[in-house]
């Protein structure tokens, strides 16, 4: 069963309850229904163009032939509306001058950008101003652990590097450059990108598996003198400290005092416990299948603990394991806040962590990295930062949290004020 949302259009006839008969359907089949719209309409029938995503065993194919008995309704088929949207990819690069003149063209290249590469040559910081490096974060994957979907390969895991791309370019206007690497090997990957590297004001590793992402980070912050970070740690950890500062200032919680239990000690995990507890939370607990994990924890500062042991001590409960339905219903106590954030389906719905007596409880949908990396990186780069420290991410953080509404624990992360606002967090402290 594949928990990935499907599209698929559905016509129905003017009929009182045609719709909400085939929703029902849906429903009753252990579906979740996400969005309804109406693509088209005449004076007999509407399309519908339903989002859903199933929840049990029965497939798509059953639940399509359910409704197609329904008298009112007709399954037209699958909408190729995310495929489309990614036809051709999703980025473009452009050139900033218009060639219209063999003026311009003898500027912008020979002879005359002979002129710009000997101004590099003896001042190699011209580069910032001559060139697009210093406004340009390479996006690196390996493809071993794309999203929820793990080791599928670089290749397959370019959507997503693009999408990454074009969140950098329309949120914090940065030059994001996809790059695929078809090695897993730590010293191979470091020296690849090393030797790479002076192509980009940046680098953002993206998608590497734990626990070599955490060896390849470190060796490439002492070899390069850009800033570098993995996203899936510190983009992850900044989003949710945000979080946890919002909802300990409502509900008047003392973070620093709180227990925060994290489930899942891969890369999100390790790098949301190593953010908090160099923001000062006193009693951080974990648990991970693997013991090289929970090592890495204690390394920290942390405490090994189980699944049981942390819903059952922790104040406040992360989980970020890929396991979908992992936090059962009866393990939540009433009180505690709990941000379960797998994507794309969470260790426990919060509508069901709520109506257990949670205070507060989020998933990935929200609690998003997308909040963090544009403004962390921009910040970064227009401060001419050569790394990404702890007190840039804390700032970061906090500008965050600043920012959610009455209702809402963290911004609405397509307001490009919010990005803004995180850069120049970080750019004061970078500076």
């Amino acid at each position: 069963m594949s928990a990935i949302p499907e599209i698929l259009e559905v016509e129905t006839s003017h009929q009182v309850g045609s719709l909400a008969s085939v929703l029902t359907t849906f429903c009753q089949a252990g579906f979740s229904v996400d969005d309804v719209r109406a693509k088209s309409r005449n004076p007999m029938t509407t399309c519908w163009e339903l989002t859903v995503t199933a929840k049990s065993e029965v497939t798509l194919a059953e639940v399509a032939a359910r409704v197609e008995k329904l008298p009112i309704a007709h399954v037209v088929g699958l909408s190729n509306r995310i495929l489309k949207r990614h036809r051709g990819g999703k980025i473009v690069m452009r050139s900033t001058e218009e060639i219209t003149s063999l003026e311009v063209l003898r500027d912008v290249y020979t002879p005359g950008v002979a002129q710009v590469c000997r101004a590099i040559q003896q001042n190699p910081e011209a580069a910032r101003e001559y060139t697009y490096i210093s406004n340009t974060v390479a996006v690196i994957t390996n493809g071993t652990a794309i999203l929820g979907l793990g080791d599928i390969g670089p290749v397959a895991g370019m959507p997503v590097m693009e999408g990454k791309a074009a969140l950098f370019q329309q949120l914090a206007g940065i030059n994001g450059i996809p790059i695929l690497m078809k090695c897993k090997d730590v010293a191979t990957v470091v020296a690849t990108i090393e030797a790479i590297a002076p192509s980009f004001g940046a680098i953002q590793l993206e998608d590497f598996a734990a626990p070599e992402c955490f060896d390849i980070e470190i060796e490439l912050k002492k070899r390069l003198n850009i800033p570098v970070m993995h996203d899936d740690q510190h983009g992850t950890a900044v989003v949710v400290l945000a979080a946890l500062l919002s909802a300990t200032k409502r509900y008047d919680i003392d973070l620093h005092h709180s227990v925060i239990g994290q489930i899942g000690l891969g890369a999100a995990g390790i790098g949301i416990c190593s953010l908090l507890i160099d923001y000062g939370v006193k009693h951080v607990l974990g648990t991970d299948l693997s013991e090289m994990a929970l090592q890495r924890l204690e390394s920290l500062g942390g405490r090994r603990s189980t699944l049981q042991g942390v819903m059952a001590e922790a104040d406040i409960v992360i989980a970020t394991t890929g396991a979908k339905g992992l936090i059962k219903p009866e393990m939540v106590r009433k009180g505690q806040i709990i941000l379960a954030l797998s994507n794309p389906e969470p260790e426990i719905e919060p509508q069901v962590a709520l109506a257990r007596g949670a205070w507060c409880a989020l998933d990935g949908k929200v609690a998003n990295n997308v909040l963090g990396f544009p403004g962390i990186f921009r910040g970064a780069l227009d401060a001419r930062a050569t790394h990404i420290s702890r007190e840039m991410l804390l700032a970061a953080a906090y500008a965050l949290s600043e920012m959610g509404g009455r209702d809402e624990l963290l911004p609405d992360c397509l307001d490009r004020t919010v990005h803004a606002r995180v850069a120049d967090a970080v750019h004061a402290v970078a500076r």
